[in-house]
């Protein structure tokens, strides 16, 4: 995406009375070249943009950005160096990308690709309904835009909107039915839907004309449980030989989706080999010194000292509801619970109120002091931003009396979160520490997950998120209700009712039958929400307990062996 370049490019350049011959930098050195005073202020930019691209090509950015603002310091508005300068900051600031392509898309509205790369940045920030929007104006001024169809179907499914991404799915088979990704997202969107025999097909498919494999086998075997061996695992084994080392993201999912089939065979020595494996290819390493820092900066920023001086802080609003805990412990059962009640709305994991954490300095930067514009916060501040994140949730339920945002992580946030919303409710999901670091062990969480790619440092993590969820406890009395995965499994309508009774709603029996509900689950539990309450996740670590010590020992006295 990042390098891209815009067919519009192409037809600009003709519309300009430029000489006949630009000149172009040589590959090796590309040198910058000063528009001579022969060229009109159009062709000059023209000239210092084609060399923008040579050196985003040669992945020379800095100088590529320097161009494109000497461009829009003559012409502060030009759509082509606003576009370049988006697709040069997409990998590292996708919000910042976004507000360029803005700027470029108000200066050609019916520019396709500018409303494009508006969908695609606002999709990676995970602001859904703003990427729905101008990829569905990108699929109307260019209906055969592939990416832009593809890229509908991943929002709305991620939006919750199923139906909608299959449709701009099938438009997709329809005009190129080879697409190497259509069919996973197809697959994605109806399992969200809860058709698995469908999705199960649609990947099938994929596997059969050779599309993707390692990620179509490894959602394949997500779609059901096994009870006897299924060829695709012989297939599976087949495949990694054939790759070996050569493919580290394809060896990981194919290790991944045998561990998941041994598993459900219940050949748990096999299956946690394949999981060992699969994590020697993670990409990314948890840094622990570096969290226990900010763990430890955190504890300091929010003190009770702190939360006094701003306890009239924020908007009154009673409307969020967050759902807090490690991934795994159970967030989307009681987000499939809570919202299960004709007055509540869940909106599954919303990246909103981690970008309102950025802009209050909670994100780690060097030479940066971790949440000093928290200290200096003031009334009106906090109530613009409390004000924001509500406008955003209006996007998923304008009449729920209660919505869920179901962020695990925002564990993280929940002194914000007081400051923001001191009416809100906070539910902290909480599970046996071997079976939750175990469950994120054998998940294909996504490489921002860092801590899952090795069993020792993952229970350090989960070490960490305890301290931290101890402090809010101590700081907050009263504020965070602790709901346990093994108490909703012993008792689901005891630990059912407390969950309601403590939204503020009176009680109602669909919530009992929550695996009965309509709609999206956008969560990779999406299969188990949709069964009734089961038990076999409860001390699962036990079926495992020879080959994972290096967890226990870690968790030290937070493991319960």
């Amino acid at each position: 995406m990042s390098n891209r370049l815009p067919p519009a490019w192409a037809k600009h350049l003709k519309t300009q009375s430029a000489p006949a011959k630009v000149p172009q930098p040589p590959k090796a050195g590309l040198p910058r070249l000063q528009p001579t005073k022969a060229l009109s202020r159009a062709q000059a930019d023209d000239m210092l943009l084609r060399q923008a691209l040579e050196l985003q090509k040669a992945e020379r950015l800095p100088e590529a950005e320097e161009l494109c603002h000497r461009v829009l310091a003559r012409t502060p508005e030009h759509a082509l160096a606003l576009y370049i300068l988006g697709t040069l900051g997409l990998d590292f600031d996708a919000e910042l990308a976004a507000k360029y392509f803005e700027r470029a898309a108000v200066q050609e509205p019916n520019n396709p690709y500018y409303h494009l790369s508006l969908g695609e940045a606002w999709l990676r920030t995970g602001d859904f309904p703003p990427a729905i929007k101008h990829l569905q104006r990108a699929c109307e001024l260019k209906p055969d835009l592939v990416e832009a169809l593809f890229g509908l179907g991943q929002a709305c499914t991620k939006f919750g909107k199923a139906d909608r991404a299959l449709a701009a799915y099938n438009r997709v088979l329809k005009i190129n039915n080879s697409h190497p990704e259509v069919r996973l997202g197809m697959a994605r969107a109806l399992s969200s839907l809860g058709h698995m025999d469908e999705a199960a097909a649609c990947l099938k498919e994929a596997i059969d004309l050779g599309l993707n494999i390692p990620e179509a086998y490894h959602a394949f075997v997500n779609t059901r449980k096994f009870s006897i061996e299924p060829i695709e695992l012989k297939s599976i084994l087949v495949e990694l030989d054939r790759r070996a080392v050569v493919d580290a993201a394809g060896s990981y999912a194919l290790h991944m989706a045998a561990g998941k089939i041994l598993t459900d065979l219940k050949r748990f020595d096999d299956a946690i080999d394949h999981y060992l494996k699969a994590k020697t290819f993670a990409t990314q390493k948890l840094d622990i010194a570096a969290y226990r820092k900010k763990v430890d900066l955190l504890i300091q920023l929010f003190d009770a000292e702190l939360l006094a001086a701003k306890a009239e802080f924020g908007d009154p609003s009673e409307v969020p509801v967050f759902v807090v805990g490690m991934p795994r412990s159970g967030t989307t059962l009681t987000e499939q619970i809570c919202s299960s009640h004709p007055e509540v709305h869940g909106a599954g994991e919303l990246a909103k109120l981690r970008r309102i954490a950025i802009a209050c300095g909670l994100h780690e930067e060097v030479g940066h002091v971790l949440g000093e514009p928290v200290r200096s916060m003031t009334i009106d501040r906090s109530q613009t931003l409390a004000q924001d994140y509500l406008a955003h949730l209006q996007h998923y339920s304008s009449t729920a009396r209660r919505i869920v945002d179901k962020m695990p992580h925002n564990f993280e946030l929940i002194g914000l979160i007081a400051i923001m919303f001191p009416n809100a409710r906070i539910v902290h999901c909480k599970r046996d520490a071997i079976d939750n670091c175990l469950s994120c062990f054998t998940s294909n969480l996504n490489e921002t997950h860092d801590y899952t790619s090795n069993l020792h440092e993952l229970g350090l993590y989960y070490r960490e998120y305890d301290r931290l969820m101890a402090h809010w406890k101590e700081i907050l009395p009263g504020r965070i209700l602790e709901n346990r995965y093994e108490d909703m499994i012993s008792d689901q309508e005891g630990q059912s009712r407390r969950l309601i009774d403590h939204l503020g709603l009176p009680w109602d029996d669909a919530c009992l039958r929550f695996f009965e509900k309509e709609g999206s689950v956008r969560t990779i539990s999406r299969w188990q929400v949709r069964q009734p309450i089961y038990k076999t996740s409860v001390k699962r670590w036990k079926n495992y307990e020879g080959k994972i010590q290096p967890l226990i020992d870690a968790l030290g006295d937070l493991a319960e062996v």
